[in-house]
């Protein structure tokens, strides 16, 4: 045997679905024929290959499938081939090999690495699954006493009937050489056993798992068709294993016979009274057309009845031609039917606590979610992942048997990685609740994953009875006097966790307490309050309940109502209104809960009940369409008789889920018009609701792929428009209308016999090709075409000639030559006589060349007609073409001549007159300029004089990063892999002995100065290594902080003692040195509390303030520079004339195809589409609190002129163009008016380019400009407003207003920081400004401006200014350049403030300096007042700072990866080893501490060894 192996390693660019949860896929290059899943990998076959993935697909090993030669023959003849197909994949996690058999001669195995499939380990021709391909097999590890088998199926060959044991349907084949008969082998010591069946064509092999001692193969059986389970029990033998088993038929389900199993799983754990195994099946009818053609149902298959041996129906102990069929076998029922649908294919089960989690995949693309409760009651399914099309989800999938967080599954050519839930974006614990989900709940202030709460946190989950419409629910009881009212609250939260569970419940109503002495005490879950019902008004009682449990508070708000007061007719709403006040519904009538009262959900009760109200009942006939893309449809037609009062349209899917209304239009009685809103794939109900409240009626919907257009025939059309196209694609007949970007209006389509097709609307002005995108409109969906489409300018027809043949005249067109390739069925051509008589020419042929084409056409029996001109029509575009003319005569050019002399004659004339008419118009031009430049003076200083300052400072929640992020942002300003592996995940390993051995190594304080001292003294030791080491060191003693300050300490009498600082004023100026960089940690870490605390909300309204001033002028869309800023280098002083506009913004709303209430957005008329949208999205953000939830780049926002709604782009085809840079579009280049109503949609972009912005284009600013326009000269008259002379001088005042904006928060800020709230300075600040002087004392230093420029040093310039200049590293936000120049002014204000140099300043210096000049001499007052005082402060003593420190760290302990900092450590000791162990020699430092050095060395160097081998 030869075979040909390929490895191939390669990084993957992970890929994220529309439908968000960040499902992570690969495509392969072949349909995915399997797959399996280890501990450490994912392996997939394919026809060709096979693939070694690790979980999250970024590395893949690609081995091609091998060529099979058998002996004596080097190659099958030439009409035999023997394709190699995998049809086994097991990985034999105990013997770490992966197992592969497959289909070729007479079979071929191969067993390989599990953790390299490029190693082979053994390889064999023989027969282990079908040899045909395309037949069933199956194959998996079962435990038969001591030993591990194979248990493998298949079936006979139909070609390859010379190869042996094709008989055998079952058998165990060995996995390893030693077992006897050698690897593969499946006889026993004295036998052969194996399973026969009696009938094996179109036999099915589903599904076989091994549960303990008992073995289960699943199987469709061709007799009867039905389904069928053998069971095994494994006992100390092959043979004693196979001889005993067991047989059950199980039936599925109802009134309809599914005799087909697709797919299955078991439910591992399930226990379950006396050890049940429980099981659940995919079967199916295999009516496709049938909404609920398969179903999903649960089986206890623990147990199938008494001991079948050789006399099973079906199936025998070796040869089935001994054994008669006479036996029985026992029929399982389901314990329950828990899920119905249309395509069902595949099925996985999870247990979680006592929930039962089922993933199921769909025929048409569908990962689907459900979650049964311990009784068996669904809940409603949730779609985790949604294909574009109708990709057949695979019929095994798995879960990472790792993490246990994510399910792969397998869709034609792609492998997916889901997400079971994504708990982390429910940022409340009604939000966590609300998402229902069994593997989220409440973590103290997140919600997670229950293994990612810790202990002794509780995890609050939802209950584990079937799922509640409402966290808390309550009713009201009225006690058989009248006199007391009892109300009952509950709470439907399951809570996991040590330790005792504090539950409280307090009602209040108005005057305080409600409850009387006489209450029972709070009982998990419920909790009761008793009061005299004269406390209940006639108008109702608001009560505020507030329940604790646990650490977590819950407020609600209850409006209690005499039950006996809700009275009406007996509609559905009333029934709602009653038992939603708490009351008991029954005999249609509200009265008080009584003990027995009806538990049931409010839906389940109400929908029973029967209105009062005479209306007529509707009948649904039909819903067109009725079958649409899950994106929904607008203008769906409703069919039907007494549709008069139908005043909406519901639509509900599974089970009732997913319930969403439409309102309905254009009533007649017999039909009205309603939205379909988008949904997920499948067969949904549609119903009538009445204004009572009830639904009545029947109809189905189903939802299908989304549309796909791959194409357009032809690509390209003329400028006039309406040329007909051809769109191709995929589900065309669920598009609405087609959208050009260029143009406003939608455009009709067309669809019939599978064709899709449209005209193409006109596009004007054009003299070159233009690209026009194409797009699709679904719904409220912009889905664009893959192909580009190009307009060219309409066709130039120049002449022709007619030819008389006999009663017939030819008629030759000439055209000049274009791109369009036009067909003859695409022109009309008329022969026109002087009395406006037509006559159609029909079209012969078009005759191509280089330069000119040829029409060519016929206009038939007129012997006696001729004809003046033509008439032709292609499209929207008609032409009037006279005939070729002859050549001029010789008296027409005599009569040119003097013509010609009388021009030149005028020309010269013209010239002169234009001269002298040139010198007056540039004295006007100059008169211009000099009142254009006094305007712009004079409105300068108006604006100063007019303008309000109403920033806002209510800005909602600040949005503060986590201490670990904010202090690896300080702690590594760079970021890179090593910051982001110092932050600690959770659950990550210990520190292993050689970490923990340095991390005792550098709590030596001799060794730690000495590796310090001995690395600074390194010539090519640089700054930023300095910077890395100190930051390493902070992130390794983080936990010992008293220790780190100690250190520093040290290290800072060190610095102060070199020759290098004889200049004390200098010293800690800058970053040179370890102990600098660590000084700056130090700070960030002792005043991480203080600037939370006090100074975050000052700092975050002051960076809130510059922006809204900022965006109250013009910003530049791509140098970003902006009209007011701080900042002169920031000064867009080329800004053109501005007006501010409100607009009314429209959101489309997904559940009923409609929109949302406007929302008033401040805008200004030269604001970008882009700029337009992030505005959208900060006024959406400000006044509901919470983003949005499209982002930015896959917002679409549309313009609504005269009823329809126009697109709006950053460029389009009508943009304009200086040279070849191309201007964006802006609101008043759409001519957009005040008070227009705007729509945003979301867009949806082919796959095609990643770049989906304008701005990642690396030539953005050379290739388009904004409001500062390009250096290309062009004609002033085409646009004179933007040839104005600017001078940036007449702007400086925006400076100052700026200033002036936002003056109140600057000074807030800086009055923070260096105020000392309730006369208490940081203990930091006291303790260090405190060593400070103690250090002057003890140096003798008796100059107190020394003193103070340590202090500015060491806090304001080594912390404050780097915070003021870098929000983003307390805020989660972005700093924008021109944000950034302002802070760099405001920053350069407040170390002014703290300086002792008093400087003149004059009008060369910079308006940076300028700006702040008068404030800066008040500022610097208030700055020695702050020095003095923290002077004056008692002193913090070492016990109480060292309490401090050690607070600080028990606070932040494990937010470190301390191991990954000693690791990165130890590599700065490994360089520099030498140099130390010379610099402890030098310091006298004892021999343990250098032995203790070395046992560091080899820990690591053996470690490096160990990872080698």
């Amino acid at each position: 045997m030869t075979y040909e192996m390929k490895a191939v390693f390669w990084g993957v660019l992970l890929a994220c679905v529309d439908w968000g949860w960040g499902q992570e896929n690969l495509t392969f290059d072949g349909d995915v024929r399997d797959f399996a899943i280890s501990d450490r990998s994912v392996y997939v076959v394919t026809d060709d290959r096979l693939y070694q993935l690790n979980h999250d697909f970024t590395k893949v090993i690609k081995r091609d499938t091998p060529n099979v030669v058998y002996p004596n023959q080097e190659a099958p003849p030439s009409n035999e081939t023997y394709p190699f197909k995998v049809n086994i994949l097991l990985p034999f996690i105990k013997n770490k090999t992966l197992i592969t058999c497959g289909t070729t001669k007479c079979g071929y195995c191969e067993i390989l690495d599990l953790n390299e499939i490029s190693k082979s380990v053994h390889s064999e021709n023989i027969e282990v699954g079908s040899l045909d391909p395309g037949d069933s097999t199956i194959g998996f590890i079962v435990d038969v006493g001591t030993n591990s088998y194979i248990m493998a199926g298949r079936l006979p060959s139909r070609v390859r009937k010379a190869c042996v044991n094709s008989d055998q349907l079952l058998d165990l084949r060995n996995t390893l050489d030693g077992q006897h008969g050698g690897i593969f082998s499946h006889s026993d010591e004295s036998t052969t056993p194996y399973i026969d069946a009696r009938q094996k064509e179109n036999f099915q092999f589903v599904d076989g798992f091994q549960s303990n001692s008992h073995i289960y193969v699943f199987s469709n059986v061709p007799q009867e068709r039905q389904v069928r389970v053998i069971l095994f029990k494994s006992e100390n033998s092959k043979t004693n294993t196979l001889r005993h088993f067991q047989g059950a038929t199980l039936k599925c389900c109802g009134n309809t016979e599914r005799r087909e199993l697709l797919s299955s799983s078991v439910i591992q754990g399930s226990g379950g009274l006396h050890g049940q195994v429980l099981w659940a099946g995919v079967f199916t009818a295999g009516n496709t057309s049938d909404p609920i053609n398969t179903v999903l149902a649960i089986y206890n298959i623990s147990s199938t009845g008494p001991q079948l041996k050789y006399n099973d129906p079906d199936f025998c102990y070796k040869g089935c031609a001994e054994a008669l069929p006479t036996g029985t076998t026992q029929d399982l029922h389901p314990e329950a039917v828990v899920f119905r649908y249309s395509s069902m294919t595949s099925v996985l089960a999870v247990r979680h606590n006592s929930w039962l989690v089922f993933f199921i995949g769909t025929g048409d693309g569908q990962l689907i979610k459900l979650a049964v409760d311990k009784a068996y009651k669904p809940a409603c399914p949730r779609v985790l992942y949604n294909s574009d099309d109708d990709r057949r989800v695979f019929p095994k999938m798995h879960l990472d048997p790792v993490d246990r967080k994510h399910v792969y599954m397998a869709l034609r050519n792609q492998m997916m990685r889901v997400p079971v839930a994504q708990c982390s974006e429910h940022k409340s614990l009604k939000d966590c609740w609300s998402a229902q989900d069994p593997f989220c709940g409440w973590c103290e202030s997140r919600c997670s994953f229950q293994d990612d709460c810790l202990q002794p946190s509780a995890w609050i989950s939802i209950s584990e009875d079937s799922q509640q419409q409402n966290m808390v629910s309550y009713q009201v009881e009225k006690s058989s006097s009248g006199e007391k009212i009892t109300l009952t609250v509950k709470v439907h939260l399951n809570v996991n966790g040590t330790g005792s569970l504090t539950f409280t419940c307090n009602f209040f109503n108005k005057r305080g307490d409600l409850c009387d002495r006489t209450s029972p005490a709070p009982a998990f879950p419920q909790c009761s309050c008793l009061f005299s019902s004269d406390q209940l008004p006639a108008e109702g009682l608001n009560v505020t309940v507030k329940i604790r449990v646990g650490k977590q508070n819950l407020a609600e708000k209850l409006m209690l109502t005499n039950c006996s007061d809700i009275t009406g007719p007996p509609t559905s709403a009333l029934c709602s209104q009653c038992m939603t006040a708490g009351c008991s519904w029954s005999n249609d009538v509200c009265s008080w809960t009584t003990r027995s009262a009806n538990s049931d959900p409010i839906q389940d009760v109400c929908r029973l009940s029967q209105s009062g109200l005479n209306y007529s009942e509707p009948v649904i006939f039909s819903i067109e369409p009725s079958v649409l893309s899950f994106h929904g449809r607008n203008h769906a037609l409703m069919n039907g008789e007494n549709l008069d009062h139908v005043t909406k349209v519901r639509i509900q899917g599974h089970m009732n889920c997913s319930l969403k209304e439409s309102p309905v239009w254009n009533h007649t009685g017999s039909s009205l018009t309603f939205h379909i809103p988008s949904g997920d794939k499948g067969s949904v109900s549609v119903c009538a609701v009445l204004p009572d409240g009830r639904c009545l009626g029947k109809a189905t919907v189903t939802y299908g792929s989304s549309p796909s257009c791959t194409g357009l025939t032809p690509s390209t059309t003329w400028a006039s428009g309406k040329r007909k196209i051809k769109v191709h694609g995929s589900h065309l007949e669920f598009v609405e209308e087609v959208v050009h970007d260029h143009a406003p209006q939608t455009i009709q389509t067309k669809y019939s016999s599978g064709t899709l097709w449209y005209h193409t609307p006109p596009f004007e002005h054009i003299n070159q090709p233009v690209t026009s995108t194409v797009s699709l409109r679904v719904a409220n969906q912009t889905l664009a075409c893959s192909s580009q489409f190009t307009y060219h300018p309409d066709p130039e027809f120049t002449s022709y000639t007619a030819i008389k043949t006999g009663n017939d005249m030819r008629v030759t067109i000439e055209k000049r030559a274009d791109k369009l390739n036009i067909t003859t069925e695409e022109i009309l051509v008329f022969g026109v006589q002087e009395e406006n008589h037509d006559v159609e020419c029909v079209m012969d042929t078009i005759e191509t060349s280089n330069e000119t084409d040829s029409v060519i056409c016929e206009i038939k029996n007129t012997p006696n007609f001729n004809i003046n001109s033509l008439r032709i029509r292609v499209g929207n575009f008609t032409k009037i073409l006279l005939p070729k003319q002859a050549a001029p005569s010789l008296l027409i050019i005599l009569v040119l001549i003097p013509i010609v002399i009388v021009v030149i004659v005028g020309v010269v004339l013209y010239s002169y007159n234009k001269q002298r008419k040139m010198a007056a118009q540039m004295n006007k031009q100059l008169d211009q300029l000099e009142c254009d430049i006094r305007n712009d003076i004079r409105q300068g200083f108006v604006d100063m004089q007019t303008e309000k300052c109403d920033l806002i400072e209510n800005v909602g929640a600040i949005p503060f990063l986590d201490y670990k992020h904010f202090a690896s942002r300080i702690f590594f300003p760079d970021g890179g892999p090593v910051m982001t592996s110092c932050i600690k995940d959770i659950g990550q390993v210990q520190p292993d002995e050689s970490c923990q051995a340095l991390s005792r190594l550098i709590r030596d304080q001799v060794f730690l100065t000495s590796f310090v001292h001995a690395l600074e003294e390194q010539k090519n030791f640089n700054v930023k290594e300095k910077c890395a080491v100190a930051s390493l060191l902070t992130v390794s003693l983080h936990g010992d902080l008293p220790y780190l300050t100690q250190v520093m300490e040290e290290l800072l009498r060190a610095l102060m003692e070199q020759p290098s600082n004889s200049q004390p004023k200098l010293m800690l100026r800058r970053t040179e040195s370890i102990v600098e960089k660590l000084l700056t940690n130090w700070m960030s870490i002792c005043l991480y509390g203080f600037l939370r605390e006090s100074v975050g909300q000052p700092l975050f309204l002051l960076v809130c303030a510059l922006t809204q001033q900022m965006s109250k002028g013009p910003v530049d869309s791509v140098t970003e520079k902006a009209l007011y800023t701080l900042n002169e280098d920031w000064l867009l002083w080329q800004a053109q004339d501005f007006s501010p506009m409100r607009l009314q913004v429209l959101f489309a709303v997904g559940t009923d195809g409609e929109v949302s209430e406007p929302l008033e957005v401040s805008a200004l008329d030269c604001d970008t589409v882009e700029q337009v949208k992030e505005k959208i999205l900060l006024a959406f953000k400000t006044k509901f609190g919470f983003p949005y939830n499209i982002p930015l780049r896959q917002m679409h926002i549309e313009y609504e002129k005269n009823g329809r709604f126009v697109p709006l782009k950053e460029v389009d085809a009508s943009s304009g163009v200086l040279g070849e840079v191309t201007m964006l579009n802006t609101l008043k280049h759409y001519k957009v008016p005040d008070g227009a109503s705007i729509k945003v949609l979301s867009k949806t972009h082919p796959s095609l380019s990643p770049q989906s912005s304008l701005k990642d284009d690396q030539n953005y600013s050379t290739k388009y400009f904004h409001l500062i326009d390009p250096d290309i000269d062009q004609d002033q008259k085409k646009n004179p407003e933007r040839k104005k002379l600017k001078l940036k001088e007449v702007y400086l005042t925006k400076l100052l207003s700026t200033k002036v904006a936002v003056h109140s928060f600057v000074e807030n800020l800086f009055r923070t920081i260096w105020g000392t709230p309730n006369l208490k300075t940081p203990p930091a600040i006291k303790y260090f400004f405190d060593f400070l002087d103690a250090q002057g004392e003890s140096k003798r230093i008796s100059d107190q401006d020394v003193l103070h420029i340590w202090k500015t040093n060491s806090l304001p310039l080594r912390f404050w200014v780097n915070i003021l200049k870098n929000p983003q590293f307390v805020f989660d936000m972005e700093k924008t350049p021109p944000l950034d120049g302002c802070l760099s002014v405001i920053a350069q204000a407040f170390m002014d403030s703290f300086s002792l140099a008093e400087k003149q300043l004059g009008k060369h210096d910079p308006t940076n300096k300028l700006l702040y000049a008068k404030d800066i001499s008040q500022y610097k007052q208030e700055v020695r007042a702050y020095y003095k005082q923290v002077r004056d402060q008692p002193p913090i003593s070492s016990s109480e700072f060292k309490e401090f420190l050690h607070k600080e760290s028990k606070k932040h302990e494990n937010e470190f990866n301390e191991s990954a900092a000693l690791r990165e450590l130890y590599k700065y000791m490994q360089l520099y080893f030498d140099e130390i162990k010379l610099k402890l020699d030098q310091n006298g430092a004892p021999v343990e501490l250098k032995e203790q050095l070395q046992h560091v060395k080899s820990l690591f160097d053996s470690l490096k060894s160990c990872s080698w081998n």
